[in-house]
């Protein structure tokens, strides 16, 4: 019903952007398109190709791409994490959507996970090319979450550690780096719970991701605070899905921006925690993701001619 095709697209600074596009068999003209992204230090490879294998099923050209500096994307340093880049380098993978022969580019949404869902917001609240916008586990605000993240004792080390580490940079080293995932509580971590170190370790193919992540990153990271456009996304058409008990992305941090968000919007409560939603609860995200898109996304009469089935 699909075929999936490695593909590269330019980004700012002359570095290539890798990314996976899966297009549809369609009889009916050019498909819509959705434009996909993973989270904090990850790669598409941590478990996002079975969501948009879902939507290709669907009859959806997807385009996922991995971040500057991550899995197969180009760009040094490696394993850096820039919101704003991030969302740059977004921008032109829309683009690259939209110049598909095979994509309508006035139908184009997005969807994106954890860090990655902050993204989504702030580019369906300034991207009107965006014509529908999915966030799933979404980063809402960097402050919060680190107020909760960092025990208050470990605050002033923190601080040092980022002074230190800039003050390196002027002297021309590279930016210092950190774990991402440790079961040791005493080694400097993003994180260290069972469930995020089982995420962030599960088996990849050799090379393409390194447990460690640049120490500046965590302060861009506790800088960005993407609910604060949440208001903005309107009048494009806004998805939430958000699990009930996430320790990563706040459930009530992420519930409490959505009552700020603007008509239309809808909301999913997904079972578990964060990382719940790349594992069982992976279908029941698909599945409302799909129904949200062909309702912005497709006409009645394509909806008509489709042979899948809505999903309530």
């Amino acid at each position: 019903m699909f075929t999936k095709y490695d593909v590269t697209f330019p980004a700012e600074g002359g570095i290539e952007l890798a990314a996976w596009l899966f297009l549809p068999e369609r009889s009916d003209g050019k498909a819509p398109g959705i434009t996909m992204a993973h989270g904090y230090a990850g790669t598409r490879y941590h478990g996002l190709e079975q969501t948009a294998v879902a939507f290709a099923e669907a009859g959806f050209a997807i385009l996922l791409h991995d971040h500057r500096g991550f899995g197969d994307s180009g760009g040094d340093p490696r394993q850096d994490v820039n919101p704003w880049q991030q969302i740059t380098d977004w921008r032109r993978a829309i683009s690259y959507l939209q110049d598909r022969p095979e994509v309508d580019e006035a139908r184009i949404g997005v969807w994106g996970t954890s860090f990655a869902g902050g993204h989504a917001i702030v580019l369906g609240a300034t991207d009107r090319r965006l014509k529908a916008v999915v966030s799933q586990g979404p980063t809402i605000d960097g402050y919060a979450t680190g107020l909760r993240r960092v025990a208050p004792q470990k605050v002033a080390a923190l601080e040092a550690l980022f002074a230190a580490d800039e003050r390196a940079q002027l002297r021309g080293e590279p930016p210092a780096t950190q774990a991402i995932v440790s079961e040791e509580p005493t080694q400097n971590s993003s994180y260290y719970d069972a469930d995020a170190v089982k995420f962030y370790l599960q088996p990849l193919p050799e090379g393409i991701w390194e447990n460690k992540v640049t120490v500046r990153s965590t302060r861009w990271t506790r800088m960005y605070s993407p609910g604060e456009w949440i208001e903005r996304v309107s009048p494009t058409p806004l998805l939430m899905l958000v699990a009930e008990r996430d320790h990563t992305a706040a459930t009530d941090v992420a519930l409490r921006a959505y009552e700020r968000a603007l008509e239309p919007k809808r909301l999913i409560i997904t079972k578990g925690g964060h990382y719940d939603q790349y594992l069982g609860e992976a279908e029941k995200g698909a599945q409302a993701s799909i129904a949200w898109f062909r309702q912005h996304l497709v006409s009645n009469a394509e909806f008509r001619s489709s042979k899948e089935v809505m999903s309530p």
